[in-house]
């Protein structure tokens, strides 16, 4: 069986040497390169095209969320772990949307690291128990259907409004001392973040969900 090949990226030297020193002990194991920052891993990787690259985090030159969504844009068969001092949700949330299979904390044991590893080359995808429930409860809390009035800005929820009345873009403009062309932008991200087609859904959305009033003929 081939060796799993490895690419250590780690701005601390005397850390990313420890990994190393205890990777290279492991049977099947082979640390091919390291790196000091994330444009070196990116830059590694395209050369040495590795199975495997063990990732911090907080590094100079790219972070290593930002080398993750390089290297998985380039070379989508690359299994990537994070291994950081960081226990932030928004990291961990983060490294999971970039494409990382793993994400472990630099407190984990030598022998943890090392099966983590070899479970991520058999398809697993590796993170703490503690992690593991930040993410499932992240991803429930996304389930949920938004508060309707934390989609639009105030702004938009005006122009929405407006549209929801039947005026047009010039009219909508003058009511709002605000540009012609920006009313427009703001159509835009209003149908964007409804899911809608154009402002005659937008308006029926409006008024059947009870976002704007409804349409009077003393309106302004």
């Amino acid at each position: 069986m081939n060796a799993i090949r490895i690419v250590l990226a780690d701005d601390h030297a005397l850390f990313r040497g420890g990994i190393a020193g205890i990777l290279r002990q492991q049977e099947g194991i082979e640390v091919v390169g390291e790196a000091d920052d994330g444009q070196s891993a990116v830059e590694l990787a395209r050369s040495l095209m590795p199975d495997l690259v063990l990732m911090d985090i907080s590094m100079p030159v790219m972070n290593g969320l930002d080398a993750t969504r390089r290297i998985k844009a380039e070379l989508p068969y690359v299994r990537i772990v994070i291994l950081t001092a960081s226990d932030e949700d928004r990291n961990l949330f983060e490294a999971v949307k970039s494409g990382a299979q793993g994400y472990l904390l630099k407190s984990i044991t030598p022998q943890a690291l090392v099966a983590t590893l070899r479970g991520v080359m058999q398809g697993e995808a590796t993170m703490s128990r503690v992690m593991a429930g930040r993410l499932l409860e992240e991803f429930a809390r996304r389930a949920q259907p938004p508060d309707k009035a934390e989609l639009l800005t105030s702004r938009e929820c005006a122009v929405l409004e407006y549209v929801a009345r039947g005026r047009s873009n010039k009219e909508i403009a003058a009511g709002l001392s605000i540009a012609e062309n920006t009313v427009k932008n703001h159509l835009k991200n209003i149908l964007e973040k409804l899911h809608l087609q154009n402002r005659v859904q937008a308006a029926t959305y409006a008024l059947r969900e009870g976002l704007v009033a409804p349409p009077s003929d003393a309106a302004p």
